[in-house]
């Protein structure tokens, strides 16, 4: 049976870039082909149950025991996990925190204006019409994580920039030992 691997968990608020900033982490991972790697995004979980969860904070804890379970496995199968999602409260950042044993958290910190002009889902656009109400960071305050492991701030860097200084952060930790000399220039996709 193979070790345990570590699970990443990108949480902070919506359109901080936390799905574009694991895909490229985990495409860079992939390509330097020393340890595998998946990645888990809380839209997956939400397309995978389809109109079943809504917004409360019930259907979001939802997302996250879903993800923590998934994570939990492709952890203990020896598979580097890699988790975005929102976890907007302190009681889904605790129930990871005791789920997942050696949990790394990163913040991606992005302040909401930048957010809200990103939008790539139109979520903000949808709250300032009064068509949503559920969007945290708008209909209700966004309460940054304590305790992290590892801050990144993604509202003026470039992506390539932000998977450098994470697996740089990665590395200096022995989370995952000679993985920046390893993939210095492979190239990602900026999704």
């Amino acid at each position: 049976m193979a070790d345990r691997a570590p699970v990443i968990w990108m949480l902070g608020p919506t359109s901080a870039g936390k799905t574009t900033l694991a895909n490229a982490l985990s495409s860079r991972i992939q390509a330097s082909q020393l340890v595998p790697v998946v990645h888990w995004d809380g839209d997956q979980v939400r397309d995978l149950m389809g109109d079943q969860l809504g917004f409360s904070e019930t259907s979001r804890m939802l997302v996250v025991h879903a993800l923590a379970t998934i994570a939990d496995t492709t952890s203990r199968s020896g598979v580097l996990t890699i988790v975005s999602a929102l976890t907007a409260h302190e009681d889904a950042r605790d129930f990871i925190e005791q789920a997942l044993p050696g949990l790394i958290r990163v913040y991606v910190h992005c302040p909401i204006e930048t957010c809200a002009d990103r939008d790539p889902k139109g979520l903000y656009r949808m709250a300032k019409a009064g068509e949503i109400d559920t969007l945290i960071g708008y209909n209700s305050k966004y309460e940054p994580p304590t305790g992290h492991d590892f801050e990144i701030d993604t509202s003026g860097a470039d992506i390539d920039g932000c998977v450098d200084r994470l697996l740089e952060f990665l590395e200096t930790t022995s989370i995952l030992p000679g993985m920046a000399a390893e993939c210095p220039d492979a190239s990602i996709a900026n999704t």
